[in-house]
């Protein structure tokens, strides 16, 4: 079963900051509920694994995840991660992840993915819809914690946000000629959830059913 996801994400950080996270793997990876990156395999594989917990039970998902294209310039990430577990249930995901420019305000960006994924096993049986849905009940998460991630780094000063800013419009970064404000201190990480919490995003799922079904039946 292959669900399709392009998802745009305001972030109340700026494009260089925000970058900077989605620029560092391990960083990412840190962000993603039950995610983490145990061993690199090169300077563009790594080794890493999930888990999810539903109710006592935990399930440990194994696999790797490869750089296919990083660029700074375009402040985009091209990943394909896959892994599979003990059960015979496997996975696969092609990610293009982009940070946008806010043209209304150079200090905020936006966190566009555009991603494939691809489930057999008993996890397909869940169907398309589910499937969506629990993604993106994660990817919620995974935003806010990413945003905190990056609002966590030292601020820019405010010419660097300023030659963003010209760029964006179409104008030329020299053009610029703003105040220098001093970097802000760093702010200490954010707390990233350990596992994912399947029985709360079951239990999500089922409250969202009944009240579809009561809204049609009103």
């Amino acid at each position: 079963m292959e669900v399709k996801l392009d998802k745009r994400y305001p972030l109340d950080v700026d494009p260089a900051r925000a970058w900077a996270i989605l620029a560092d793997l391990k960083a990412v990876a840190g962000c993603m509920p039950g995610a983490e990156l145990t061993e690199q395999l090169s300077d563009t594989s790594y080794k890493g694994g999930v888990k999810v917990k539903v109710g006592p039970a935990v399930a440990q998902f194994g696999g790797t995840v490869d750089v296919l294209e990083q660029s700074e310039a375009d402040r985009k990430m091209v990943l394909r991660g896959k892994g599979a577990d003990k059960g015979g249930s496997s996975a696969s995901m092609d990610l293009i992840a982009v940070i946008e420019a806010d043209p209304a305000n150079p200090a905020h960006s936006v966190l566009h993915g555009d991603a494939s994924v691809i489930v057999n096993g008993k996890f397909a049986q869940f169907g398309g819809r589910m499937m969506v849905q629990v993604s993106e009940m994660i990817l919620v998460q995974f935003v806010e914690n990413f945003r905190q991630a990056a609002l966590a780094l030292p601020a820019l000063a405010s010419v660097e946000i300023a030659e963003d800013a010209a760029v964006a419009f179409g104008g030329a970064p020299e053009q610029a000629t703003p105040p220098m404000v001093a970097a802000a201190p760093p702010r200490p990480a954010p707390p990233v959830a350990q596992e994912i919490n399947g029985l709360a995003i079951v239990w999500a799922l089922i409250k969202n059913w009944w009240q579809g079904l009561f809204s049609k039946k009103a």
